[in-house]
């Protein structure tokens, strides 16, 4: 029998989902696998921590797996794919395909044909692609510059706001469990480790904002809907350059749109406003699937 896997190496978690040629053997998971965001040793240790528990839970050894696909942000850069590579053939020969995360979360969607996919996590990106197989994209340049209306983006600013308000004198609620959610004291320490390289951890934050919100904070509101607008922002830019009419079907997928209504629904009204008539699917997408689908399409032309 065999055996592909598909790997969804995001910046906080990584996922594996082992199928034979119908269904899925076993699922596993383990801590955030991306390169960029977490260093290339922890990045391995993720990996192969994965890979391992998924074949343990269906009895198998890394041997026999035939293909593996794995999506993973950053992977357009030779550099990052070549050493996610390696990684793996550390574990498996198995033939393996090293591809965007954005390009697992469209197959898991779409399949082969046209569609918008918004990804939302600890960082962000819109990719798009239309009936002839011709891609676009908008955002993902990386947490410094860009990834809007992601995890890491609403905490940096969560931090910017709280700031803000000081700045004009105002009392703001979501100091204190920033401050706890980094285990400080003071606004001082706040600033200075926000600012200390290397990047402070400002996807944590963004479960703080969540809780925030959900006990009516006007500040957390405000972020929430401030992060879906800049989504559905990136999303526009991806349609418009897209051949229409009709409009490509959009999806949604990432931690932030998966936890946040509020995010997923402010994204929804600004996308319909624009594109009357635009379908927007409300099922959240798994990307791991779309990995699986890749593996199996990879040992299908190995044959």
């Amino acid at each position: 029998m065999a055996f592909y896997l598909g790997i969804d190496g995001g910046g906080t978690k990584t996922r594996c989902s082992l199928g034979d040629e119908d269904s899925v053997v076993a699922a596993a998971a383990s801590s955030g696998s991306n390169v960029v965001r977490v260093g290339a040793a922890a990045a391995r240790e993720a990996l192969h921590s994965a890979v391992r528990e998924v074949c343990a839970a269906a009895k198998i050894s890394p041997n026999q797996i035939k293909s593996l696909c794995i999506g993973v942000a950053g992977a357009a850069r030779p550099k990052i794919a070549a050493a996610v590579r390696r990684m793996l053939t550390e574990l498996t020969p198995a033939s393996i395909e090293v591809v965007g995360d954005m390009v697992i979360a469209l197959e898991a969607a779409f399949g082969s044909g046209a569609g918008v996919m918004a990804i939302a996590g600890t960082g962000s990106i819109v990719y798009g692609r239309d009936a002839d197989g011709h891609t676009v994209r908008a955002g993902g340049w990386g947490f410094a510059i860009s990834d809007e209306g992601s995890g890491h983006w609403i905490g940096r600013r969560a931090i910017s706001a709280i700031l803000h308000a000081y700045d004009e004198g105002k009392e703001c609620h979501l100091t204190a469990a920033l401050l706890h959610a980094w285990n400080l004291e003071t606004l001082e320490e706040l600033v200075q480790t926000a600012n200390a390289p290397p990047a402070a951890g400002f996807p944590r934050l963004f479960p703080v904002v969540l809780q925030a919100s959900s006990e009516g904070d006007p500040l957390a509101r405000e972020l929430l809907a401030e992060a879906g607008s800049e989504l559905a922002k990136l999303a526009a830019l991806v349609i418009r350059r897209l051949p229409h009419p009709p409009y490509a079907p959009v999806a949604m997928t990432g931690s932030v749109f998966r936890q946040s209504a509020d995010v997923r629904q402010v994204f929804y009204n600004r996308l319909e406003a624009n594109f009357p008539g635009i379908e927007i699917r409300s099922e959240l997408v798994d990307p791991v699937e779309g990995a699986l689908a890749l593996a199996r399409k990879l040992g299908q032309k190995k044959g």
